[in-house]
């Protein structure tokens, strides 16, 4: 075969190749743009909450659903207001007799501590020489107290105004405790009564106890069934 011929053929052949390799890169480009297309036009499945349309700011699809957040911080400004938000006005008579008995408590005891620090500082001082029964300062003293602890058969007694006045701080103490756990207890209801207003309580959910055997015991009893069609 001739150089020239031989010439001719490689140069056909390397042109042939050029050709293929521009070729599928075409084809690889074109499929590929379709891919793309294809990917963005695939709608991505969102999951969401049945209570909630959007997580993130919370929007109800249930009417009956109550948002537990909006719930406590209610309960925890006014209390009460958590539980008519979650259409429970009923509880409020029982909310308000916790908060209230424990607040008049809470005050009774912090007066009461505040007459006795007062009478003990005016014993001390009038047993020590400093002030008289008769003075101004006196005559602020509590009538009760005055009668039972300076004008008494026993006279001027410091010492048992100390005892009370300890007393009445001790009880001011557990009456301010009382009265946060009762606020408390209000915030927990409302938040908790929030929590279960989304849950199905439909007549589809089915409780109830009938007899049974038990294979592995061989035994009979009593079977707790919960049905849910």
């Amino acid at each position: 075969m001739r150089p020239v011929t031989k010439i001719i053929l490689f140069g056909l052949l390397l042109s042939a190749a050029c050709i293929n390799q521009a070729g599928a890169q075409t084809l690889d480009t074109a499929i590929a743009r379709q891919l793309a297309a294809a990917k963005d036009t695939v709608e991505k499945p969102t999951i969401k909450n049945p209570a909630f349309e959007e997580t993130d700011s919370a929007k109800l699809t249930n009417p009956k659903a109550r948002i537990p957040r909006k719930a406590a911080i209610r309960s925890a400004i006014l209390p009460g207001w958590g539980q008519v938000y979650n259409k429970k006005a009923w509880k409020l008579p029982f909310v308000y007799a916790a908060i209230g008995g424990t607040g008049v408590y809470l005050v009774d005891n912090i007066v009461w501590y505040k007459r006795m620090q007062y009478a003990y500082v005016i014993a001390e001082a009038i047993k020590g020489g400093r002030d008289s029964i008769g003075s101004e300062a006196y005559k602020k003293v509590n009538a009760d107290l005055k009668r039972v602890y300076f004008e008494g058969s026993y006279g001027v007694q410091p010492e048992y105004l100390r005892t009370e006045r300890n007393y009445y701080r001790r009880y001011r103490d557990y009456a301010a405790i009382y009265f946060v756990i009762a606020w408390a207890l209000n915030v927990v209801d409302a938040t908790v009564d929030a929590h279960l207003s989304s849950f199905d309580i439909s007549p589809d959910l089915a409780f109830k106890i009938q007899p049974g055997y038990s294979e592995m015991a061989r035994t009979a009893g009593m079977s707790f069934i919960v049905k849910i069609k």
